[in-house]
C-alpha cells in the first residue's frame, strides 16, 4: 500500500520523534537540550557506554554516530518492533489520530482475499483444537504428555489434531459454505490431477498453528504420530498468506521480549521453540524447515543485533550452520551479526531443557561462538596447509566468501581480521618448522630472545604495547593508519614490524599473506612471537609469549569496551610522539649552544609551546583513562556482589 507524502508528514507533525524514541531510551542529561529539540542517548540498536545516538526534533531524524543507524518515525518503529512499513504507518496513524485513506480497489480485493483465507485457517484451527480435545485426539494428548507440555502451553499455542481421515476437515469446512477452491488456496486440502476428489492435506497428525505478526493463523505444521509416518513434519504449502522464506514461527510472541532483553534465540523446529518458551525463554523463534533466507536474516535483526542460532551438536546441525553462514554473509551490516550455539552430545533444545533445565540451556547459549570464529573453524578444519598452493587456496576461499558482503565497512573489517589471523597461522607454522630444525638442546623463548636482540629504551614497553594492540585490533590500526605508519619508533625491529603491519593493511587485496610471512627473518619472527596476543586463534606454545600483551596492559583481562581500548591506543601514540618531540627540542637546544639565530630561536619557542600544550592534553587524557579503568575494574566485582 502506498501512502501520500502529505499523510506521512501529518503523522510526523502530530507525533514528536523524541517522545516516540524516548519510550525506548534514556536521554543523556548532559548533552540533551530539549529547548532546541536536540536529544542524545545510548543507541538502542547496538551496545555502547557513551551516548552517540542523536535525535533532532526539528528535522524529524535520528542518527547513531556509532553504528550508523538512521531514519525517521516510521523507520524507528520498523526497526524496534519488527513491523513492515505499512504496519508502522498504521500503528503511528492510530497513535496520532490521523485517519488513513481507503485502499485502492485492487489492494482492497487482495486484502479481502487474505482476510478470507485467514478466516478459513481460523476455522481449521478451531476444528483441530476440538478434535484434539475429543475421543480421536487421545494419542495426540498422550504424545504431548510425554513431551511434558503443560495445559497453559497447549492452550497458548492452540495445539490440535488432524484425524486420520481424507475428508474430515474438508467436510467440516464445506458445511460452513467454504468452497473447495478456497480450501486449496489456503493449503488445507490437496487437489490431485485427473479430476479425482480433493482430500485433506493433514491426516493423523498433531497440529500446531503458524501465526503471522498479527497473531492470525495463516498456516499449520503437523507432526506425524505414527512411528513409520513420513514425513515426520509437514508444513502448509506456500499460499497468499504464508511464505516460508519470510516467516518465523512464534515471531509475534517473541518480538517484544527480544527487544527488551536485547537477545533472540533461533532454533530449527517449532516444538523446540515451544519447549523453550514453556521453560521461560520468551525470545525464541524457529525457522520453518527450510534453510535461512536473506529475508529471514534481516528480519531476525529486528529482534536483536546478534541473535543466537541454536543447532544440534551433531553433523547435521553443523552442516545446517554452515549453510546458514553462506546466506548471512551477503547481508551483514555494521552492528549486526549472529552467534552460533552447538548443543552437546547431539541433544536438541528440548532434550537439554529436560535434562539440565533453563540454567543449563542458558549456560550453553552463553558460550555461543561468533560468526567469524565458526567460519574460521569451518575452513581451517578442512584444509591442509603444507604447500604454498594449499595456503593460497585457503586464502581464496576466505576471499570469495568475504567478497559476498555488500556492506563495504563490514567487508573491510572482515578482510583485516582475516589477514591478521592468517598471518599468525602461517607465521606459527613457519616458526614451528624452524624450531623443529634447530639444534638439540637449543631453547627458543620468543620473549627472552626478543629482549636480548633489541636495545632497551624508555619507550621499549610502550612501543611493544602499541604493536601488540595493533595486531589484536587491526581495525583500530586501519582507522589510524597514517599516524601509525609515521610513528617515531626508537627500535629497529619495532620499525620493521610496524612496516609489516602497514603492508598487511595497505596491500589488503594484492599481496597474499603466505607471501608476506615467508619473508620474515629470524629476529622479526622472535619479536612477533612476543608481541602476538593470545586470542589470535593459535595453539599455545609458551605461556609467557602469549601473555606479554596482557602483562603490559592488564586491564585487557577485564574485557574493556572497544572505545576505551582505542582511546588508550591513541594515548600511547601521543606518548611516543611527545617523547620524539621532546628529543627534537633537546637537539635544537644543544645546537643552540653553538649557534643561535632568529630562525632557530623561533623554532625552539614553537616546539616548546607545542610540547607544553600536548603534555597538558596528554595528562588530561591519562587522568580520564585512569578513571574509566577504575570503573571497568570495579564492574566485575559489582556484578559478582549483586549475584
Amino acid at each position: 500500500m502506498r501512502f501520500e507524502p502529505r499523510l506521512l508528514d501529518e503523522i510526523r507533525a502530530r507525533l514528536t520523534l523524541s517522545e516516540l524514541v524516548g519510550r525506548r531510551v534514556t536521554w543523556d542529561r548532559r548533552k540533551t537540550q530539549p529547548g532546541r529539540g536536540d536529544y542524545w542517548a545510548c543507541c538502542p540498536f547496538h551496545q555502547e557506554k557513551s551516548p552517540s545516538f542523536h535525535v533532532d526534533d526539528r528535522r524529524n531524524r535520528y542518527k547513531c554516530f556509532g553504528c550508523g543507524a538512521s531514519g525517521d518515525h516510521f523507520t524507528f518503529v520498523c526497526e524496534t518492533e519488527g513491523l513492515s512499513f505499512p504496519e508502522a504507518v498504521e500503528r503511528l496513524a492510530e497513535n496520532a489520530g490521523v485517519a488513513l485513506p481507503a485502499p485502492d480497489p485492487q489492494a482492497a480485493r487482495r486484502e479481502t482475499q487474505r482476510a478470507g483465507l485467514a478466516e478459513i485457517c481460523e476455522m481449521a484451527a478451531r476444528f483441530f483444537q476440538a478434535e484434539y480435545a475429543g475421543p480421536r485426539g487421545e494419542d495426540a494428548r498422550a504424545y504431548c504428555g510425554r513431551r511434558g507440555l503443560t495445559a497453559e502451553t497447549l492452550s497458548e499455542f492452540r495445539f490440535g489434531f488432524a484425524p486420520d481421515s481424507r475428508t474430515a476437515l474438508k467436510s467440516h469446512l464445506a458445511a460452513r459454505d467454504v468452497s473447495e477452491d478456497l480450501m486449496v488456496e489456503a493449503g488445507l486440502v490437496i487437489r490431485p490431477e485427473g479430476g479425482r476428489p480433493c482430500y485433506d492435506r493433514f491426516r493423523g497428525r498433531l497440529m500446531i498453528p503458524i501465526q503471522d505478526d498479527r497473531g492470525r493463523v495463516v498456516a499449520f505444521g503437523g507432526r506425524t504420530l505414527s512411528p513409520d509416518g513420513q514425513p515426520k513434519y509437514l508444513n502448509s504449502p506456500e499460499t497468499p498468506l504464508f511464505h516460508k522464506g519470510v516467516m518465523l514461527f512464534n515471531a509475534h510472541r517473541a518480538r517484544e521480549p527480544a527487544y527488551k532483553s536485547g537477545e533472540a534465540v533461533v532454533v530449527e523446529g517449532y516444538l523446540d521453540a515451544i519447549a523453550l518458551w514453556q521453560a521461560g525463554v520468551q525470545h525464541v523463534v524457529a525457522s520453518l524447515g527450510t534453510a535461512f533466507t536473506e529475508d529471514q536474516v534481516v528480519r531476525l535483526w529486528k529482534f536483536a543485533p546478534e541473535p543466537v542460532i541454536c543447532f544440534d551438536g551433531d553433523a547435521a546441525g553443523v552442516a545446517a550452520a554452515h549453510r546458514s553462514i553462506d546466506r548471512i554473509f551477503p547481508v551483514l551490516k555494521s552492528g549486526f551479526s549472529f552467534q552460533f550455539c552447538f548443543l552437546p552430545d547431539g541433544m536438541d533444545p528440548d532434550d537439554l531443557i529436560k535434562q539440565r533445565g533453563l540454567e543449563g540451556f542458558q549456560a550453553e547459549t552463553d558460550r555461543a561462538r561468533a560468526l567469524f570464529d565458526v567460519v574460521w573453524d569451518r575452513e581451517i578444519s578442512a584444509s591442509r596447509l603444507d604447500t604454498p598452493e594449499r595456503k593460497a587456496a585457503l586464502e581464496k576461499r576466505f576471499d570469495d566468501l568475504i567478497g559476498t558482503i555488500r556492506d563495504e565497512r563490514v567487508r573491510r573489517r572482515y578482510q583485516l581480521d582475516l589477514r591478521f589471523k592468517l598471518s599468525n597461522l602461517f607465521f606459527e607454522q613457519a616458526r614451528q618448522t624452524r624450531k623443529g630444525g634447530g639444534k638439540a638442546g637449543e631453547t627458543v623463548s620468543a620473549l627472552g630472545t626478543g629482549r636480548e636482540r633489541v636495545a632497551a629504551s624508555d619507550d621499549f614497553g610502550t612501543e611493544r604495547l602499541v604493536l601488540g594492540l595493533s595486531m589484536r585490533y587491526p581495525h583500530m590500526l586501519d582507522r589510524n593508519f597514517e599516524r601509525f605508519s609515521m610513528l617515531p619508533l626508537t627500535n629497529d625491529l619495532h620499525r620493521q614490524l610496524r612496516d609489516v603491519l602497514c603492508r598487511i593493511v595497505d596491500d589488503l587485496e594484492d599481496t597474499p599473506i603466505a607471501e608476506l610471512t615467508s619473508t620474515f627473518d629470524g629476529p622479526l619472527r622472535d619479536i612477533m612471537s612476543e608481541t602476538r596476543p593470545e586470542s589470535m586463534g593459535l595453539q599455545e606454545q609458551n605461556g609467557s609469549e602469549f601473555s606479554a600483551l596482557i602483562h603490559r596492559f592488564p586491564l585487557l583481562k577485564s574485557n574493556p569496551p572497544e572505545d576505551f581500548v582505542e582511546a588508550a591506543f591513541l594515548h600511547f601514540l601521543d606518548v611516543l610522539e611527545l617523547n620524539a618531540l621532546d628529543e627534537e627540542l633537546s637537539a635544537e637546544l644543544a645546537n643552540a649552544d653553538e649557534q643561535l639565530d632568529e630562525h632557530a630561536w623561533m623554532r625552539i619557542q614553537a616546539l616548546t609551546q607545542d610540547l607544553g600544550r600536548r603534555r597538558e592534553e596528554c595528562a588530561r587524557d591519562e587522568a580520564d583513562l585512569a578513571e574509566r579503568a577504575r570503573k571497568i575494574r570495579s564492574a566485575p566485582a559489582a556484578v559478582a556482589a549483586a549475584q
